[in-house]
């Protein structure tokens, strides 16, 4: 078993008491110690549900799920940072995590310091570390910055040198925590990079994301955890279809926008969107086209308005924005009161899922006259679908 298995998780379980009473005073924080129970509210939280899954050596393993599902808690565990309420955790192989990075970190001492001193945390001689340092100041782009202190870095200079650390410990597990949320994009593309040296090289990852299209790219498989239970664990691409689902409720595909949430919008009101609307809320392979419908009415003239929408998959990443000056459409003057409708054609390239629409309107300086998040919610149902973000037709000819 243990040739082929990294990681073996049976039916783990984890809770968190927590205890409810208040406390007004400091003679209270003492006297309330020697209280007994009676009277206290105790609310057990169940962050782990028996859960159960292995990850095989060499795997390439993704664990997603929404915000307090308990995919953080998991890892955790797996990392040994908490241990299971029941329920055990087997792992063969030397684990590393790329969770908390930075702990251990001096603010004090200088990144030179720090890439020394958490070298010998890693278990790294000083002669090793010498060797190494070149390279990890190279992968973390700080060469100007290693002799000032750490407390004058940014948090994404941190990040960037604790990760460059904690791609030098030499390991058979790694577990990595939404690391590449931090940092500009030709640092998240060299992180990425070094995923796939990981994967070249046969080692086993456990991957934490929000990032459906980082777990598609590189997890063999997936696990989905929601409301502290697993959902569904296999194939990427049905994973990450099972999680977008997660974010949009049953009753979001009505067409009106007008039942949305008042609290998605802000603007100085001179103009509104008072209507958004698409020619159907589901979409199947059959439809070529999404027609979208944004009707603008003025308040107050203004002589350049421009309105533009953007359309975000069911996890909140974009996909695609434009807008009348990009299309290089002028929108009519209007008088309070007037409307007027702009209407956009879009090719029908989505995957199957669910997708939101914000739309917004501008005034000369681009001033913000509305702004809407989430206005309108469609559905696109593909049976053939593979979980990428977009579904383009491909035109193909072999000649011999």
């Amino acid at each position: 078993m243990s040739d082929e298995i990294a990681i073996k998780v049976e039916h783990v379980s984890k809770n968190f008491v927590l205890p409810h009473e208040k406390v007004s005073s400091i003679k209270g924080l003492f006297t309330n110690v020697a209280k007994k129970r009676h009277g206290r509210t105790i609310e057990t939280q169940h962050a782990l549900k028996d859960i159960s899954f292995e990850i095989k050596k060499g795997e390439f393993f993704g664990i997603v799920g929404r915000n307090g599902s308990g995919k953080s808690t998991m890892l955790k565990i797996l990392a040994g940072i908490y241990q299971p309420t029941s329920g055990r955790v087997q792992t063969y192989g030397k684990l590393v995590p790329f969770i908390e990075l930075g702990v251990g970190f001096n603010p004090e001492l200088t990144g030179r310091e720090n890439v020394y001193l958490n070298g010998a945390m890693l278990g790294f001689s000083e002669a090793q570390v010498k060797e190494m340092y070149s390279g990890i100041v190279k992968f973390a782009e700080l060469e100007k910055f290693m002799d000032q202190k750490l407390k004058n870095y940014s948090s994404g200079m941190q990040v960037r040198l604790a990760f460059s650390m904690a791609t030098r410990a030499e390991a058979d597990i790694l577990l990595v925590d939404e690391v590449l949320a931090v940092g500009d994009a030709d640092f998240q593309r060299k992180c990425f990079s070094y995923f796939r040296s990981l994967k070249k090289n046969n080692k086993t990852v456990v991957f934490v994301s929000h990032d459906m299209g980082a777990i598609r790219e590189y997890c063999d498989r997936a696990l989905l955890i929601d409301e502290s239970e697993v959902q569904n664990i296999g194939k990427t691409s049905e994973v990450s279809r099972e999680y977008s689902r997660l974010f949009i409720e049953q009753s979001s595909s009505e067409a009106s926008a007008e039942q949305k949430d008042k609290d998605k919008r802000w603007g100085n009101g001179n103009a509104k969107v008072k209507n958004l609307s698409l020619n159907k809320t589901i979409f199947t392979d059959r439809d070529d086209t999404l027609r979208l419908t944004v009707k603008v009415e003025v308040f107050r003239p203004d002589s350049d308005l421009m309105t533009g929408f953007r359309i975000r998959t069911a996890a909140g990443q974009s996909l695609h924005e434009t807008n009348t000056w990009v299309a290089n459409k002028k929108m009519p003057e209007l008088q309070p009161g007037e409307t007027c409708d702009v209407v956009w054609e879009l090719p029908n390239l989505f995957t199957d899922g669910e997708y939101t629409i914000d739309t917004y309107v501008y005034g000369e300086g681009t001033v913000v006259l509305d702004a809407w998040d989430e206005g309108i919610v469609f559905t696109v149902k593909r049976p053939d679908a593979q979980g990428f973000l977009i579904n383009i037709p491909p035109s193909v000819t072999i000649k011999k």
